[in-house]
């Protein structure tokens, strides 16, 4: 794992437009995707059926579009920090598109570019596009720009 991209909250001020880079790969198995249909209760079949998903449109179950949402925090600590914020919240997120699927057995990672900084009360408020890609994938399998706060 590379070290994250490391910032102030001074630096992240005038960080517009700076490229975060990839996290690390990360395996999205069968054993993860059915945890998620029984947390969420999304149980259909095209995520928890192997048998039936094998004859559906992707030839295996595919990873809930969601699934891989909630994976932003994780791939946005891996690729950056803020050293003397006392807190990050995650705010929203504005937009999000899920152009391919994610089948079972596939590795992902994010990549990241912030677009904006702004100041908020208590903090400053961060607009990334955050964008997934599945290894050996030609389309993205995720677009979101995320809105995080961080607190002073």
């Amino acid at each position: 794992m590379s070290e994250p991209m490391t910032f102030t909250m001074d630096t992240l001020r005038t960080a517009s437009g700076a490229d975060l880079g990839a996290s690390d790969w990360m395996e999205i198995d069968q054993q993860r995707i059915d945890a998620f249909a029984e947390a969420t209760e999304d149980r259909q079949w095209i995520h928890t059926d192997p048998e039936r998903a094998a004859a559906g449109p992707y030839g295996t179950t595919i990873a809930h579009g969601y699934l891989t949402l909630s994976l932003l925090p994780s791939i946005m600590s891996q690729i950056f920090r803020i050293t003397d914020a006392s807190a990050r919240i995650n705010y929203g997120v504005n937009k999000v598109r899920f152009p391919a699927p994610v089948p079972s057995g596939s590795r992902i990672r994010g990549r990241a570019r912030i677009v904006t900084v702004e100041e908020v009360s208590g903090g400053l408020q961060m607009t990334s596009v955050v964008t997934i890609e599945r290894a050996g994938g030609d389309k993205p399998v995720c677009v979101a720009e995320m809105v995080m706060r961080a607190l002073s």
